[in-house]
């Protein structure tokens, strides 16, 4: 037993197994103390230092997980894009003519856009890269339906390295065939030619090829011009507005007729500088893929029709400037009809009798013409006609333009010179008709028409084709035609208007004229007292209609589509109407209907009676209208001001269709009725007022 005041040997046991560490320390802190520290101190130290490469570990690559959590976010769910690609050279089997080149923007006179390339993106494939076409072709046919499924197949099939499949494709469908993952697919940044005015001045700006090439128009004319200055807009002498409202109104003018097809021309008399040209049926422009050839075809470039009565103008300006006709003293028999062999001259609701040199104009008689034009021959009216432009091609910028159907010079015989008198035997360009008669009135210079806008105030070169004293009678005698004669449709109120009406029936394509189709046409200026404008509007194929009374000549279909589209750009191009009944106005455009007239001239013959003058015999000359020894003066008239210039603002297939619609007979053709007619048959000419 012990004693109780001996410790307990089992809670020294007890002590020990409690604490362990303590009671080691306690036991052999005197011996052992130092050396047994120094291990658990070195590999502290050493957990220490491993643990902060850990956290350094652990930061680094919860940074990189992080950022490409973020782009995966981005590119996925906040700004969905293409994957970029490493820079990848294109094939070198494509051509270099598909690289997208850069193209000058084309603006009218104005600065409005016309024309103007895109960035747009193209879709093309390597088909070595395509493990299954058809499967490709079926899923690409589902996000982009204009292409067709089974021509995709080819394309994709082969072993060429480079096919397009799409030339232009909206952000929308890049992505959609983006989304499909289709390996071999790649995209192109390429280009594409827009026209934001649709159809508007189509034939005028012309097309370009799916390589940006043009192909027709001034974009064809131009190309190498637009093509090294990309950033240079190419500006045109067309006014938008102006080409819209002569667009509306030849449609409507068509319309109304049921036409086939019509032309228009608004000119700068002045500079020739082309403000407006149209012709229909057109197309829209971004779609070139859908025109037929006959919305292609330029009318008023390439169509070449017979002018009808609107060449007597030119007729008369020859007479006065060969001194051959006087406007005061001389006259013409239009009371019989002119018998050439087998062929008859006659007039359309002609006057039947003697008419003075103002009354062939305003009654637009053939007989007073043909009389007329037997003053000076045909060799001098072939002079005037090429002095004038007729006999050769239009230099205008543009490459479709068409040469005149005319006859040679060794055939230009005395009844070549009768017919070419009123506008029949001989086919020429509504651009030759208008630029011939603008030179007549604008004091007699002309000019080469152009699509380019010219500079404010610089006066453009031009060659001298009547004298002045002769233009300034002739604008009265146009004037005259509108107020007296066939022209009064056209008539606008306070901006007098000159011109004259052209009805000419449409050859066939073996010869002949054919029935009932005819060519309805008015070429006009205004205003009249100081020429600014010319005008020419005309309806291929016109149809009579219960508001025309059963006609469908030119005074009752092109005169008042042209007064339409006088009283819409007028005020556009900044002409303020005149008071109409201003008197030192109506001075200077007037002209009485016989002038002068010396006495009283034989009375129409009675029906049934003979011709006061015998007709002549075939294969002779018919005889003229006598005239005075001294052919009295034109009387003196107040100066016309000048015109004022315009105002600028800063800003082969088809040749081949044109004259298969025309075809040109210089003898039978020229004639006024079917070689069939017996001889000595009168019968009516084509009319052509």
């Amino acid at each position: 037993m012990n004693h109780p005041a001996a410790p307990d040997p089992n809670a020294t046991i007890a002590y020990h197994l409690r604490e362990p560490v303590r009671a080691s320390r306690v036991g052999d802190h005197r011996g052992k103390g130092r050396a047994s520290g120094q291990p658990d101190l070195a590999r502290r130290a050493m957990l220490e230092k491993s643990r902060g490469r850990l956290v350094m570990a652990a930061a680094g690559f919860g940074l990189l997980f992080g950022a490409v959590a973020l782009k995966a976010t981005i590119a996925t769910v906040i700004d969905p894009r293409e994957p970029r690609r490493v820079a990848q050279p294109r094939p070198s089997l494509a051509p270099t003519s598909e690289q997208a080149t850069g193209r000058a923007p084309i603006t009218d006179r104005n600065g409005e856009i016309l024309a103007v390339s895109l960035p747009v993106t193209a879709l093309y494939a390597n088909p070595r890269q395509i493990e299954n076409p058809a499967e490709v072709a079926r899923r690409l046919s589902r996000v982009l339906p204009q292409l067709d499924s089974s021509r995709l197949v080819g394309r994709l099939t082969g072993e060429r390295q480079f096919s397009y499949l799409a030339r232009a494709l909206t952000p929308r469908e890049k992505q959609a065939v983006n989304d499909l993952g289709i390996a071999g697919l790649h995209f192109e940044e390429s280009e594409r030619r827009y026209y934001p005015q649709g159809r508007a001045a189509v034939h005028v700006l012309g097309n370009v090829d799916v390589d940006g090439a043009g192909l027709s128009g001034m974009e064809r004319y131009h190309d190498e011009r637009l093509r090294a200055r990309p950033n240079e807009p190419l500006r045109t002498s067309i006014d938008i507005r102006v080409q819209l409202a002569l667009r509306d109104a030849v449609a409507k003018a068509i319309e109304e007729y049921t036409g086939i097809g019509g032309a228009g021309v608004v000119l700068d008399i002045n500079t020739s500088e082309v403000i407006a040209m149209v012709s229909l049926p057109d197309y829209d422009a971004g779609d070139i893929g859908a025109a037929t050839p006959e919305q292609r075809f330029n009318r008023v470039t390439v169509g070449t029709y017979e002018p009808g009565s609107t060449f007597k103008l030119l007729t008369a300006a020859a007479a006065l400037e060969y001194g051959t006709g006087n406007v005061n003293s001389s006259s013409y028999n239009a009371a019989s009809p002119i018998r050439y062999g087998r062929f008859t001259i006659s007039d359309y609701k002609g006057k039947n009798r003697w008419l003075t040199f103002p009354e062939v104009l305003a009654y637009s008689s053939n007989l007073g013409a043909a009389h007329m034009a037997q003053g000076y021959g045909p060799a001098r009216q072939r002079e005037f006609m090429g002095r004038v432009g007729m006999l050769a091609r239009q230099g205008i910028e543009i490459t479709e333009t068409a040469l005149p159907l005319v006859p040679p010079a060794n055939g230009w015989k005395e009844i070549n010179m009768m017919t070419i008198s009123f506008g029949h035997g001989i086919s020429v360009t509504p651009l030759h008709v208008v630029n011939g008669i603008a030179a007549i009135a604008n004091g007699g210079i002309l000019r080469t028409p152009t699509l380019l806008a010219q500079p404010p105030g610089v006066v453009r070169e031009g060659t001298r084709v009547v004298s002045e004293r002769t233009s300034e009678t002739m604008r009265r005698l146009m004037r005259l035609v509108v107020t007296d004669g066939s022209g009064k449709g056209a008539d606008v109120p306070g901006y007098f208007v000159g011109g004259k009406t052209g009805t000419a029936q449409k050859t066939g394509p073996r010869g002949g004229y054919l029935p009932n189709k005819r060519i309805a046409a008015f070429v006009g200026a205004f205003p009249m007292n100081a020429p600014r404008y010319a005008i020419y509007v005309m309806v291929d194929e016109p149809n009579p209609n219960a508001r025309s009374h059963g006609y469908a000549t030119a005074g009752w279909v092109a005169a008042p589509a042209a007064g339409a589209v006088i009283s819409r750009i007028a005020p556009v191009l900044g002409l303020v109407p005149e008071n109409p009944v201003a008197p030192e106005i109506l001075q200077s455009v007037s002209i009485p209907l016989q002038p002068g007239r010396p006495g009283p001239r034989p009375a129409a013959p009675a029906p049934g009676s003979p011709a006061p003058r015998p007709a002549a015999p075939a294969g002779t000359t018919p005889a003229v209208a006598p005239r005075p020894a001294t052919p009295a003066p034109v009387p003196s008239t107040p100066t016309i001001p000048p015109p004022v210039p315009l105002r600028v603002t800063e800003l082969d297939v088809m040749r081949e269709g044109a004259v298969s619609r025309i075809r040109f007979s210089i003898a039978a053709q020229a004639a006024t009725i079917p070689a069939a007619t017996p001889p000595g048959a009168a019968t009516q000419s084509h009319e052509a007022r």
